[in-house]
């Protein structure tokens, strides 16, 4: 297993959580390779998704599902009242290994270098079991999404883009 998903375990272990860490020879860096791995729908893919706190430079850790398309306002809305002014920006790659010590396309939603401020898709809490990346572009894990919002202490928000 590679570091950063031996990070991943001791991270859920550490928490109480001990899935099995699933390896593929084949890609989960897409919600779509991922699903297709799997074998669950896009929909059950809890996607990574880092942004960048305009100011304070601190990680801003969206968990989306695999269907979704994130509306930026609306996750700044959602972490509002935690921090003051917050804008978002789309973090680059370089941005993503340095705050999570992940790669994109396997950031996973604990064991991150910088703690970040996490949101969470409300959509996601209607599944009973949902998917997301421990750490490698390769690599996967289970959990429900309770289990996620304890496991990330994230604030659930609908940020789900609409269509008008």
């Amino acid at each position: 297993m590679a570091s950063s998903s031996e990070r991943v375990a001791a991270a859920l272990a550490a928490a109480g959580h001990e899935p099995e860490i699933r390896v593929f020879d084949a890609s989960t860096r897409t919600s779509a390779d991922a699903a297709a791995a799997i074998g669950c729908t896009v929909a059950q893919i809890a996607k990574s998704l880092v942004f960048r706190a305009r100011g304070s430079n601190r990680p801003v850790l969206v968990i989306a599902s695999g269907v979704n398309r994130v509306d930026e306002t609306a996750v700044a809305a959602a972490l509002a009242g935690r921090i003051d002014g917050l804008r978002i920006e789309r973090a680059d790659a370089g941005f993503v290994r340095d705050a999570t010590g992940f790669a994109i396309g396997g950031v996973a939603p604990v064991g991150h270098a910088t703690p970040p401020h996490v949101v969470i898709d409300r959509d996601l809490l209607a599944l009973p079991r949902i998917w997301a990346a421990a750490g490698t572009p390769n690599s996967v894990f289970a959990l429900t999404p309770d289990q996620l919002v304890a496991l990330t202490g994230g604030v659930v928000a609908d940020i789900a883009k609409r269509a008008p």
